[in-house]
């Protein structure tokens, strides 16, 4: 198998998802990759107001398209991330938008505040003297939807996208429903640090260079984006509607469990009420996300 790299320069990132763009690199399965991309904003340099390799961007710098010979809808794309390391600084910002969230909070109308952190040692230190454990991920890793045009890279869709899940840490697999010929992946929105909600619509938001491997699945347990993590097996649901997007991460995880344990849907259920974590993956989005979590050992046969 190869490995080969890919930088982010004005040929080879984009800020929407979109079927029809032709790809940037083109991959076998198993092929290992060396991806790197810039933050969410595309900046060049540490000055926020500095210039951006997306002039006018309408959406997150991501680096991509990428193909995948061989991937049909109907497969599932793995791509499994081996490692991610952040760059040396990073943004966080809050009281941006004057959305719904934030009038409520009472942050707007109000001057926004902006964090900057630096980026050493598996730890972020900010401007204000504060520190927090690096815990990097990709908050972007998506597939176009199967309809024409461009589509916003704001909103998580089944296909992935802008997902914002903290689990998908290095040593994760994430999977995805492979949408249109040769799949077409994109990624980016690297975050050094992020709580479970995004709460202030970023996290420690930085560039990333990540390793991975993209493979296809032609027989998944579910047929619906999951996921693979050291916090055990992880399913999606978003949805502008809290209770439906837990609704959506609570049936894929169900599925799961019936292929898994030989059980039917009601005994799933049953058994995950003990076990099974529902968490709210980000509120920074019109389409919000959750999660479910089944921790691996959390529930075994006698």
């Amino acid at each position: 198998m190869a490995e080969l790299r890919l930088d982010p320069t004005a040929d080879t990132v984009v800020d929407y998802f979109d079927r029809d763009r032709p790809p940037v690199l083109t991959v076998d399965p198993g092929d290992t990759l060396i991806v790197r991309s810039l933050n969410a904003y595309g900046h060049l340099g540490e000055d926020e107001h500095g210039p951006r390799l997306i002039r006018d961007s309408q959406g997150h710098c991501l680096t991509g398209p990428i193909a995948v010979r061989g991937a049909e809808p109907g497969m599932m794309l793995a791509v499994r991330l081996e490692s991610l390391r952040p760059d040396d600084w990073g943004v966080t910002v809050a009281a941006v938008r004057d959305n719904s969230l934030n009038r409520r909070l009472g942050v707007v109308p109000g001057e926004p505040v902006r964090l900057h952190w630096t980026i050493k040692d598996g730890r972020a230190v900010n401007n204000l003297g504060f520190q927090v454990a690096l815990s990097p991920f990709l908050g972007v890793i998506g597939v176009p939807p199967d309809e024409p045009g461009r589509h916003s890279t704001l909103p998580p869709r089944p296909c992935g996208g802008n997902i914002d899940c903290r689990e998908l840490v290095a040593g994760s697999t994430l999977y995805l429903p492979v949408t249109v010929p040769e799949a077409l992946l994109c990624l980016g929105d690297g975050h050094g640090a992020q709580g479970d909600g995004e709460v202030s619509g970023t996290a420690i938001e930085c560039g990333m260079t990540s390793r991975l491997v993209l493979d296809l699945v032609e027989d998944p347990p579910i047929r619906t984006a999951h996921a693979r993590t050291p916090a055990g097996a992880v399913t999606f649901g978003f949805d502008s509607d809290l209770n439906e997007a837990s609704a959506q991460a609570l049936s894929a995880m169900l599925d799961w469990m019936g292929a898994r344990y030989g059980v039917d849907r009601t005994t799933a259920l049953a058994l995950a009420s003990p076990v099974l974590d529902l968490r709210v993956t980000q509120v920074a989005n019109p389409v919000w996300g959750v999660h479910a979590v089944l921790a691996d050992g959390a529930l075994t046969s006698v």
